[in-house]
């Protein structure tokens, strides 16, 4: 692999930044209408009036499946897949199609689990505040809760009552690390 100077780096810094930023969006809307989150939350607000325009192209074409959004996966990985050929090309590194390919899917899965991670973290760490007298109308509480929900309502359920300390999201956390490795590993 050549070696990369400071103008590659910044290079390929600024393409991760533009096309994360805006994957991560896709994601988060994807997460959002598959466990029918707050439509009217103004953070879901705003995400949908950022992804709307190129989804709206798309979803003549490209129809949703229930509640999968079809259209905004593939347009995930569409831009991941653009984002790893500009990196690949900066470096000036010879890869195929189908290498890009699959690296730009598993990136995207790693991205989409450090999304439940985050939103994990998140939900717990808002609860400790809320418990100190916070507002339980925050809307990014509201979010993380619906996120998790598929994940931590399982596991609530088969855990035995513990009283005020919950460890269904501790538990999460080793599940979804664990599943981290699994999709690093390919």
């Amino acid at each position: 692999m050549p070696a990369t100077g400071t103008g590659q780096e910044i290079a390929i810094f600024l393409v991760g930044v533009v096309f994360g930023i805006y994957i991560i969006l896709l994601i988060l809307r994807t997460i959002f209408g598959l466990v029918r989150a707050d439509y009217y939350n103004p953070i879901s607000q705003t995400i949908v009036m950022l992804t709307d325009p190129p989804l709206r192209v798309l979803r003549p074409v490209i129809p949703s499946v229930g509640r999968v959004d079809l259209a905004a996966i593939v347009l995930m990985i569409v831009l991941k897949f653009i984002e790893i050929w500009l990196r690949v090309l900066i470096v000036g590194v010879d890869a195929g199609v189908g290498i890009i390919l699959a690296v730009a899917i598993r990136e995207l899965l790693t991205t989409v689990i450090w999304v439940f991670i985050i939103a994990l973290i998140a939900e717990v760490v808002m609860s400790w505040l809320q418990a100190g007298g916070g507002s339980t109308n925050n809307p990014i509480m509201r979010l993380a809760g619906a996120v998790n929900r598929p994940i931590l309502g399982p596991l609530r359920r088969a855990l035995p009552n513990t009283g005020a300390i919950d460890f269904s999201p501790m538990i999460a956390l080793v599940g979804l690390y664990i599943l981290l490795i699994i999709v690093r590993s390919f």
